[in-house]
């Protein structure tokens, strides 16, 4: 479970606003990657009642998520979320275009933070002091706090995605590479969320391109 022990590591050192950053969707052949940025109260003891609801978004329920999400939302300081679209994931390439949706999720906190605890991610150059945590959203409230808030938003999005592109069943595979994913990219080919530079999905545009 997460605590708060990084977030007074640095408060020690005399910073007070201290941001969690985290991203969703990576692995993903369709879809934009998501981010967002938490700044939680610098009061907090860590036996407040309602962080015991937060914790990585890959243990939790789809509701569990949800509600955690709406927690972040209630109990933060300030909640920042950015993220970054198929084109300029195809352009930039993953990891970097993760790291932007990171930092733009940090642009739009309506505070600055002092000091940001990212979930683990190579960082060529920021304009924060940060620290990089391995597995840092079971560790750290903040980035779990992002991570749910990360996840939901761009859960949301793809649920969306089904309204404007039906067919490919957005809303229940949220973009990753399942089975019926892959069924329905075969069948349809790959439709404007789709990330091209993704293995299957330029073997589909291939396929489409030599039926035409």
């Amino acid at each position: 479970m997460p605590d708060l022990s990084l977030e007074f590591s640095v408060r020690r050192r005399g910073i007070q606003l201290v941001a969690g950053v985290d991203e969703a969707g990576r692995g993903p052949l369709a879809g934009p990657v998501v981010a967002a940025a938490v700044i939680l109260p610098p009061g907090l003891t860590g036996s407040e009642l309602w962080l015991q609801y937060l914790d990585d978004s890959k243990k939790l329920s789809h509701t569990r998520r949800e509600h955690a999400a709406d927690i972040v939302h209630k109990h933060a300081l300030a909640v920042g979320v950015g993220l970054v679209g198929p084109e300029d994931i195809d352009r930039m390439g993953i990891g970097q275009a993760a790291l932007a949706a990171m930092l733009r999720a940090v642009d739009q906190l309506p505070l600055k933070p002092g000091h940001l605890l990212l979930d683990f991610i190579y960082v060529r150059e920021c304009a924060y002091t940060y620290d990089t945590i391995v597995k840092g959203d079971s560790r750290s409230y903040s980035i779990a706090a992002a991570s749910n808030v990360a996840k939901v938003t761009r859960d949301r999005l793809m649920v969306e995605a089904e309204e404007i592109y039906p067919g490919y069943h957005f809303a229940r595979h949220k973009g990753y590479p399942t089975k019926a994913h892959f069924e329905r990219l075969n069948e349809l080919g790959p439709c404007p969320i789709h990330r091209r530079s993704f293995a299957p999905v330029a073997q589909a545009c291939m396929q489409f391109s030599g039926d035409g």
